[in-house]
């Protein structure tokens, strides 16, 4: 599997408009919403419950949110990029830009820490992030991922 094969065009949000947490995860999971069948507000539960146990901005300008939902059948991935950056309480206490969203089913926890390994394992090449930060649609931000994206 690659981050492609689950991540579609149109969970890819090239210009996030909120200036908060709560309102990227929203953006975040609206997107992912038509895809799962599963209300928005549900994602955005899951999400928050989830930042409880601690922030899911790692750092960098990196922000993985995920959560796992008992009302989805398989994985699905979620992108954005807030050109401004988000104060998302990062472990480095600096913005977030780059947003990946992991949504999973409730009994998948290897596919679950694969992707996040894989997402994680991308997002350490300073290339590749540095693509993302200049790419300027949802469409060249698929292409970046592309380019690097590989089996796992």
């Amino acid at each position: 599997m690659k981050i492609t094969d689950i991540l579609d065009k149109d969970s890819i949000i090239s210009d996030l408009k909120s200036k908060d947490k709560k309102g990227v995860l929203e953006e975040l999971a609206a997107s992912l919403s038509k895809r799962t069948g599963t209300a928005t507000k549900d994602i955005v539960k899951v999400l928050l419950e989830r930042e409880q146990l601690g922030s899911t901005g790692i750092g960098g300008g990196i922000g993985i949110p995920h959560g796992k939902l008992a009302s989805i059948n398989s994985i699905v991935v979620g992108f954005g990029l807030s050109r401004e950056g988000v104060d998302f309480d990062s472990l480095d206490n600096r913005p977030v830009h780059i947003f990946f969203l992991l949504v999973t089913p409730v009994r998948s926890t290897g596919i679950h820490l694969s992707v996040l390994a894989q997402i994680s394992k991308l997002l350490k090449q300073n290339h590749f992030k540095e693509n993302l930060l200049k790419a300027e649609s949802a469409e060249e931000i698929e292409q970046i991922i592309h380019s690097v994206d590989e089996e796992f």
